[in-house]
């Protein structure tokens, strides 16, 4: 089989492996569609922390059972499936309380471990969740980016009354729009963004109001209009949105913050505590698949909407070029296993 994998920093290859064969408790997935996400260019620059190398990326992805490992049913075998890329101890602290995403020894599918841009991928049999008929394959690896989003907004706790503000109109941004609308029912959804073809995709997904902030700073605009956002969603991942979300913010306002930077970001206390301002982070997701799954299958969320290129996976080096420097053009790109030549 081949397998897409990261040598090295700056080093993606191609390459020839053996067929793996499923561990107890394991199940080996043929893959045939694959997401690409930010985090996949972070690891082939050597700009994520928690990469070892080399490394098989790819955290998004369906496919079908093929075979088992002891202990899990044979009946599985066949089954249409997306994979939980979450893979925890299921005894420690946070795993006690329900959240295995920062399990003490978390393991990542395409980041810790071995992940899912290959043509078969060996995965917890528990981490493997059915997919049903009315979820198309090429839409079934969209599951984990919405689990993203189904997880901040699960801290959030967004009410149809809410004003929401949300900085960053990409892949992560778009997925929030539409829990927002779809699932929550918030009235009123405004998102930031720097990029036009990305608010127009913002508008498509179902915000109600778009602010270019290259032209307009998102406080002026607010102003304006005497909105004070109730929930603010950072999307954007900049180090300095954390203070301007605050700063806007109405008091007991719940922030959600999703990104990754190490740089820092510079807040007072009294900004927070004077408003009484709730501050949430979010990592992964805990499982939020099962709960996803049902928004896509009932039409509550529509995937397709973030979808811009299906490229064959051979093509992925070109396809993460596309993803990260094309962000007018591209937003999700999805790739096709098995790869062929």
């Amino acid at each position: 089989m081949k397998s897409v994998v990261i040598q090295q920093p700056g080093k993606l290859v191609i390459e020839e492996r053996s067929l793996p064969q499923p561990s107890a408790g394991e199940v080996r997935v043929k893959v045939s569609y694959a997401g690409i996400c930010g985090s996949d260019v972070h690891i082939h620059h050597g700009h994520n922390p928690f990469a070892k190398y080399p490394r098989v990326i790819g955290h998004e992805f369906f496919g079908h059972i093929d075979s088992v490992g002891e202990g899990v049913d044979a009946i599985r075998i066949g089954e249409r499936v997306v994979v939980d890329p979450v893979v925890s101890c299921g005894h420690c602290y946070p795993c006690s309380i329900g959240r295995p995403n920062v399990c003490t020894e978390l393991q990542v599918i395409g980041v810790h471990r071995d992940g899912g841009f290959s043509d078969y991928a060996c995965v917890p049999a528990a981490n493997a969740y059915r997919v049903p008929v009315a979820i198309s394959d090429e839409l079934a690896s969209m599951v984990e980016p919405f689990t993203i989003a189904a997880n901040i907004t699960a801290f959030l706790k967004p009410q149809p009354q809410d004003t929401a503000l949300i900085y960053g109109a990409g892949p992560m941004g778009l997925t929030v729009i539409q829990v927002l609308k779809g699932v929550y029912g918030v009235q009123k959804v405004i998102v930031a963004d720097r990029i036009d073809e990305r608010l127009a995709m913002a508008k498509q997904s179902g915000a109600d109001w778009i602010i270019n902030n290259q032209y307009q700073s998102v406080a002026d605009a607010l102003a304006a209009e005497g909105i004070r956002p109730t929930i603010v969603i950072d999307a954007a991942c900049h180090p300095a949105i954390l203070q301007e979300a605050i700063l806007l913010a109405s008091p007991a306002a719940r922030i959600g913050m999703m990104g990754f930077s190490g740089e820092t970001s510079s807040v007072t206390q009294q900004s927070i505590t004077s408003k009484e301002i709730s501050l949430f982070s979010s990592r992964l997701n805990s499982h939020r698949f099962p709960q996803v799954i049902e928004w896509m299958e009932q039409g509550k969320i529509d995937p397709k909407k973030l979808v811009t290129h299906w490229m064959p996976a051979t093509d992925v080096e070109a396809a993460m070029h596309l993803f990260e420097k094309d962000q007018r053009a591209c937003c999700k790109v999805l790739l096709k296993f098995p790869m062929h030549g």
